[in-house]
């Protein structure tokens, strides 16, 4: 009877550490750096784009949620493009350019795509599932992470990357719209 007491308790603890951690903010915590090639074969290195601000988006064709959001990018990315804005979109795709090209060219999306056939940018960012975004400040900090689909083109998030790449401060944006979550990244 004592055994299973303990055996409670430690799986009890277990789950509620868990929760905590996985609520806390990654407000400056480094972005794991990476080199990925872009659909031109030319290669990305994160650490190289310190000074912009970076949006990583982790995605893939096959994901519902990730073609649902596709177009909200290009809308933010057409609006911010012209500023030290970055927005990278990482594929995941295992087919990499045969897959992601057709795709990219049937959607009109114009913005930054990598190739990340091996899934190096979801290992390092402990990515659980697709899309998930990581938004990176001037200093190669990650400010945000969001979980799952979001409209990108709303004004409200606009406003905040503007805000991030003018000021240098993360003030998030709320609204009821927007499904997802924020965690931190792995340790």
């Amino acid at each position: 009877m004592r055994r299973w007491l303990v055996l409670g308790l430690l799986v009890v603890g277990s789950v509620l550490l868990l929760t905590v951690t996985r609520s806390r903010s990654p407000i400056n915590q480094p972005a794991p750096d990476f080199l990925l090639p872009d659909l031109n074969g030319q290669v990305v290195h994160l650490s190289q784009l310190k000074g912009k601000v970076v949006m990583l988006n982790v995605w893939t064709t096959w994901c519902a949620p990730c073609r649902q959001e596709m177009p909200t990018m290009e809308t933010l990315y057409r609006r911010l493009k012209s500023t030290d804005f970055l927005m990278l979109a990482a594929s995941q795709d295992v087919d990499g350019r045969n897959t992601v090209m057709p795709y990219l060219q049937e959607g009109g999306f114009t913005f930054p795509v990598l190739l990340d056939v091996h899934g190096e940018v979801g290992k390092k960012y402990g990515v659980t599932g697709y899309p998930e975004t990581f938004i990176i400040d001037r200093q190669g900090n990650v400010v945000y992470h969001h979980i799952g689909y979001n409209d990108w083109s709303q004004p409200t998030v606009e406003a905040a990357l503007r805000r991030l790449a003018d000021q240098g401060m993360w003030v998030g944006w709320t609204d009821r719209k927007t499904a997802g979550e924020q965690t931190s990244l792995p340790q």
